[in-house]
């Protein structure tokens, strides 16, 4: 049925498969076998091991230099800082007080060693912090009898360039003792509150009360300690809602305090403005 030329064609095909055949089980077509030098390859490897670590590193956020009284919240939140530790931060620096050393820093925010040795290297203060210049020491003497109360000018109406007069305050602290005065609508309350102004040291505020007084106190509504509630203890400054409820706790316990130096016996009571606090309570 096949023609010649078609039986030769199929006879060809034939052939073809049993050469094929032959040579793909008699010729071996694997692989020469490739050399490793192992200690190159090791190397190569500890290099790709680096430079994987180095870019890791550089991928991982960076801290710069940075003055920390500027701390925002999202800078505080980026550096490991609690809510509570940013906002103890924050309420200090609305007082208009600065933050001067690292020591200061934790103890104002309370935060813990660990992460203030983390964050302390990048502090970067001012360089009159830093390096100040050395003062030229001198003694004042004060030869002058101490002035009575009649004597001496009301503190709430001395103007700026009054109070340079005093020995000590310059053209920066009067204009300091002038900006706190006018927070309160009616200034001060009472003397020791210049210890509230920053930068006022205890002899330079013995000279100025030396020269001026409180003669027509801010009048407050003082708030009964033995039955204020939280919310009106935080109005105080220098109170804030731990302290109100460990104030509310102590009088719990003592039955109603006694007097008001009883509150230095409060857990976590600011001792050092016992005094400022004490001009907004009353026990009657």
């Amino acid at each position: 049925m096949f023609t010649k030329q078609q039986r030769n064609g199929i006879f060809l095909l034939l052939l073809l498969i049993v050469a094929f055949q032959c040579v793909y089980f008699f010729v071996d077509f694997s692989e020469t076998e490739i050399k490793v030098d192992e200690n190159e390859l090791s190397d190569f490897k500890a290099e790709i091991d680096s430079l994987r670590l180095v870019e890791i590193e550089n991928r991982k956020p960076k801290l710069y230099p940075f003055n920390p009284n500027f701390i925002t919240d999202y800078k505080g939140y980026t550096l490991g800082m609690t809510n509570e530790e940013i906002h103890r931060l924050l309420t200090y620096r609305k007082q208009d007080k600065w933050i001067n050393s690292v020591q200061q820093f934790q103890e104002v925010t309370q935060v813990s060693d660990s992460l203030l040795n983390a964050i302390s290297p990048y502090f970067k203060f001012p360089e009159w912090v830093t390096n100040p210049k050395p003062k030229t020491t001198f003694q004042y003497q004060n030869n002058n009898t101490p002035k009575t109360y009649n004597q001496k000018q009301d503190l709430n109406k001395a103007t700026a360039a009054q109070l340079q007069k005093v020995n000590g305050i310059g053209e920066t602290l009067s204009k300091r003792i002038v900006q706190y005065r006018n927070k309160f609508q009616g200034g001060f309350i009472a003397d020791v509150q210049l210890t509230e102004v920053y930068g006022l040291s205890p002899e330079v505020i013995e000279r100025l009360t030396n020269e001026f007084t409180v003669k027509t106190p801010r009048v407050v509504k003082k708030i009964n300690l033995n039955t204020a509630t939280r919310d009106e203890l935080v109005t105080i400054q220098h109170i804030d809602y731990e302290i109100a409820h460990a104030i509310i706790e102590q009088r719990t316990l003592r039955e109603g305090f006694k007097s008001l130096d009883d509150l230095a016996k409060v857990k976590d009571f600011p001792l050092n403005k016992i005094e400022i606090i004490k001009l907004y309570l009353t026990l009657n």
